[in-house]
């Protein structure tokens, strides 16, 4: 049944779709053309747009890796420098992890953002990671 309405499609209503198109003899017909005439062209050439496209699309270059743009997006850009001290002693616990893909939502400590962030840059920054010596 399927592939009954396919071959009728292609075999009968696809040849007498075209036949009925308004296609000038020559490139300068296409300005004659009237707007009813256009709007009748629309999906032949909407179809062979999408068939050209397709077909260069393996040649065209591929999408750059985000590696070029900004590390910090939104933490403190007011400030010229972003530098944030912590003192060892202070340490409460004996491990602490600290962000450096400027990606946490609990900057400047590492909540993990840099597992996404790697995976769609291809980066590999992981966290700055301070051990407490305990004695």
């Amino acid at each position: 049944m399927v592939l009954e309405s396919i071959a009728r499609i292609i075999k009968i209503q696809l040849p007498a779709y075209l036949k009925r198109l308004p296609l000038p003899e020559s490139i300068t017909g296409f300005a004659k053309l009237t707007v009813s005439e256009w709007l009748r062209l629309l999906p032949l050439l909407g179809v062979l747009a999408l068939l050209g496209y397709l077909m260069i699309r393996p040649f065209l270059p591929k999408k750059k890796l985000q590696k070029d743009s900004l590390i910090n997006l939104k933490i403190q850009k007011e400030n010229p420098k972003v530098v944030n001290e912590i003192d060892i002693e202070d340490l409460k616990s004996t491990n602490a992890c600290y962000c450096r893909c400027w990606r946490s939502k609990t900057f400047p400590v590492c909540d993990k953002s840099h597992i996404k962030h790697n995976e769609l840059t291809g980066d590999n920054v992981g966290p700055l990671i301070l051990k407490k010596k305990v004695l």
